[in-house]
């Protein structure tokens, strides 16, 4: 029996989401499931209300999609506030910002590549607040000699009854 016929769910899942793509634009994740972003370390460089902007820097563009890991969906309007080293090798609010995914989930940064410190690489922190979902730490590690990425932040629903708190330090 060929394997489409044993998951006719599959299949019909499949279609489902080329049928999104089609009427809508929006891009469901690669795969059957969207796995949720690693958490990273905050750092001890965290300061709560970074400015508006999509810019704190130039030659290296970090872009992804905010995504449910529950449906792979993207979502609208996430609070992303991202901080890092400057080319000096110290924080300092040059260097952070809050931007907000689109209507399509995506989101973009302009900013330069830190610069790696001590043992740490270079490495771009974020943090990610969305309504109806576990807050997220984590952190991008550019590539050397790169211009840019692609770093999709998928987030975990919150569960239900468990009273866990969105945002994962407590704003």
């Amino acid at each position: 029996m060929a394997d489409s016929l044993k998951h006719p769910l599959i299949n019909l899942v499949v279609a489902g989401l080329g049928l999104l793509h089609l009427f809508t634009g929006i891009e469901p994740a690669q795969g059957a499931t969207c796995v949720p972003t690693p958490w990273d370390e905050i750092g001890p460089f965290y300061r709560p209300n970074a400015p508006v902007r999509d810019s704190i820097g130039k030659g290296y563009l970090l872009r992804g999609t905010v995504r449910s890991a529950e449906d792979c969906l993207p979502l609208r309007n996430v609070r992303i506030e991202v901080w890092q080293a400057g080319p000096g090798g110290s924080y300092s609010d040059v260097y952070r910002a809050t931007i907000f995914s689109d209507r399509s989930g995506r989101y973009r940064l302009e900013t330069n590549v830190p610069p790696p410190y001590g043992p740490r690489p270079s490495h771009i922190h974020i943090l990610v607040d969305a309504k109806g979902f576990e807050g997220l730490i984590t952190q991008h590690y550019p590539k050397k000699g790169e211009k840019g990425a692609k770093f999709d932040l998928v987030l975990v629903p919150e569960s239900k009854g468990e009273g866990k708190a969105r945002n994962p330090v407590g704003r």
